[in-house]
């Protein structure tokens, strides 16, 4: 069955769209989707190539310096980490709590849950059980369980099958190969494998092909071809369902394809390459494919395969790829079938924040590492897509979600997301399918222990002090109000810093003034980076989305209240599934040149705030 199905459909069960006016842009430089844009227009293969010998600047990055000074990740507390340690014991909670009714069943049977930042793991924590379940009858919805001397619990060094987090992999080995000239982005597939064609196959690119824009369909029964050169035969004459970079649409064929054109061009099989260029390099010795009969009892079960929600009786599947496509190829395609743990996916996961180097060795260079990371699907606001990695994606990152972030998931239960904004990553491993893929739908683990974890990156402010904190609640809404003020002039103002993270099109921080309180209108006002630059506009007196991490300098003109009463008040709303990390208000003040009207900061004003919905927050 198709790889990624309850994923993706938890996906677009959730809202979506494109960012808001102003929205999304990093704090400095290009951003990510104008990048990709320019790429595009350009011409992609001519750039990359261009890009790839060692990025402007690359060498004095203190990150990439470390990476080949051969420093490793280490253990450490949450303070080690900067982060703050109720909100990171927070994430394991959350995660221990879906080993309970979700709401019926467990959404898995045990989990394992890692997180750190910079070169620290702070939480690496296990939970429940890798093996729990001996069978499971469709029939009436019944398990029968181990006894309990014979289950297995979660260690932290648990082995996973990792499913679509595979394709992570994959892409990095046609990235390494892009690197070395054997393979051109923006050339067509059949230029390396001629029988992929027909149909308008041939219009594919290897592009496409990493960023899920080939229009092929999702998924083709290959399990039901008891040879290779019929699996063969059925891929090549699969055809395209739209116009090649028309549409975007998940689709393991992409990374399967793409698994043949690499064994291709190198003369090797995805599993050699795998280990050769990526896993000995970085000492991951516990990722592969087909794990040997030795790791079975270190490895979590998935799920009791038979039909009709299997297209396969194989019984319950423990040691061997969960993926029936995957397993018919032998065990190693270029979707699925890479087994790990969640160490070896914090090694990846600083690998690729350092620029492509961990503990000396490198796998890529930093210019490829930021194509990794770059939307070049500029032309489907919401499915912002890297080379093989998904970005900006709330409905399994939750508020992790920036415009930097990068991630993909697994359908056995597996995610894996990287906030370079923050230095920062999260890994989830849980065995969702054990017993049976019916039992769990969505992400809602991972929603939760990434908006625990994007909770426990602090955010401070200048003083050091408090500020005001709209929360991070689902829905949420909230009302900070300042007493009633007369301004004499027109010159009067009112100033604060701004700090804001919300789901673009479903979160916002509001402005508004009213003559009674009762009645309000939006107030313009702009906004200033604290790292300089330009002030942005916001005439409609409300802004969301991503500030960049960093505080902004907001100033309301109060030119038509002068000579009568204004109340004024900050409103924050979110009204999707989703949140982001918050909006911050700090060091609020109305001034006119003669005299300072209200001041935060001065106790007697202070006590004068009305807040609904908001609190004082040091983090």
């Amino acid at each position: 069955m198709e790889e990624h199905t309850g994923d993706e459909e938890a996906r677009r069960g959730g809202p979506g769209g494109p960012a808001a006016p102003g929205a999304g842009t990093p704090a400095s430089g290009m951003s990510r989707r104008r990048l990709g844009a320019r790429l595009l227009a350009l011409g992609g293969v001519l750039v990359l190539h261009a890009a790839l010998p060692g990025a402007a600047g690359a060498s004095g990055n203190p990150a990439e310096r470390r990476a080949l000074q051969g420093l490793r990740l280490r253990y450490g507390s949450a303070r080690q980490a900067g982060l703050v340690e109720k909100h990171l014991e927070a994430a394991a909670d959350e995660a221990r709590r879906f080993l309970g009714p979700s709401p019926e069943h467990p959404y898995y049977a045990g989990a394992v849950v890692l997180a750190g930042r910079g070169r620290t793991i702070a939480l690496h924590r296990a939970m429940g059980e890798a093996v729990r379940y001996a069978d499971y009858d469709g029939r009436t919805d019944r398990v029968r369980e181990f006894p309990a001397a014979q289950r297995i619990p979660m260690t932290e060094d648990t082995v996973f099958d990792l499913a679509s987090l595979t394709k992570l992999f994959t892409s990095l080995l046609a990235v390494q190969q892009m690197e070395r000239g054997h393979l051109e982005l923006e050339a067509p597939v059949d230029r390396y494998l001629p029988e992929f064609t027909g149909g308008g196959k041939e219009l594919i690119t290897v592009r496409q092909l990493l960023t899920h824009t080939s229009g092929l369909r999702s998924w083709a029964p290959f399990y039901q071809q008891s040879t290779r050169e019929g699996q063969l035969r059925m891929l090549w004459a699969v055809r395209p369902q739209e116009a090649p970079g028309t549409v975007y649409r998940y689709s393991d064929l992409n990374l399967i394809a793409l698994q043949l054109l690499l064994e291709r061009i190198t003369g090797h099989t995805l599993d050699l390459l795998l280990q050769d260029e990526i896993t000995a390099p970085l000492g991951m010795h516990r990722t592969r494919y087909n794990p040997p009969l030795s790791w079975r009892r270190i490895t979590a079960a998935t799920e009791v395969q038979r039909p009709p929600w299997s297209g396969l009786d194989r019984g319950l599947v423990w040691g061997e790829v969960h993926d029936e496509n995957a397993y018919a190829l032998g065990g190693v395609a270029g979707h699925a079938g890479v087994f790990g743990t969640a160490w070896d996916l914090a090694v990846l996961a600083r690998t690729l924040l350092d620029g492509g180097a961990y503990a000396g060795k490198r796998i890529l260079r930093p210019s490829s590492v930021e194509l990794l990371f770059t939307d070049f699907n500029t032309a489907f606001p919401g499915d912002d897509h890297g080379l093989g990695f998904e970005l900006y994606q709330h409905w399994y990152m939750g508020a992790m979600a920036t415009p930097h972030s990068a991630g993909h998931t697994g359908f056995t239960g597996t995610s894996l997301v990287l906030d370079p904004s923050t230095d920062s990553f999260l890994i989830l491993l849980g065995n969702s399918v054990h017993p049976v893929r019916t039992w769990r739908a969505g992400s809602a683990p991972r929603v939760a222990v990434g908006n625990r974890f994007a909770r426990a990156v602090p955010v401070r402010t200048k003083h050091g002090g408090p500020a005001w904190y709209s929360g991070m609640e689902t829905g949420g809404s909230g009302t900070l109000t300042l007493p009633p003020l007369t301004p004499a002039t027109a010159a009067a103002r009112l100033r604060c810093a701004v700090w804001w993270d919300t789901v673009p099109g479903e979160g916002a921080l509001h402005l508004e003034a009213s003559a009674d309180g009762e009645t309000w209108e939006p107030l313009p006002f702009t906004t200033l980076r604290s790292t300089g630059g330009s002030p942005e506009q916001w005439p409609q007196g409300s802004v969301g989305g991503w500030s960049g991490r960093i505080w902004h300098r907001l100033e309301a003109p109060l030119t038509a209240w002068a000579g009568r009463p204004v109340h004024l008040r900050f409103r924050h709303t979110a009204t999707g599934r989703y949140v982001g990390r918050g909006v911050y208000v700090d060091v609020v003040r109305v001034a006119e040149p003669a005299r300072l009207l209200f001041a935060e900061d001065r106790p007697a004003d202070a006590s004068r705030l009305e807040a609904t919905g908001w609190t004082r927050a040091t983090d």
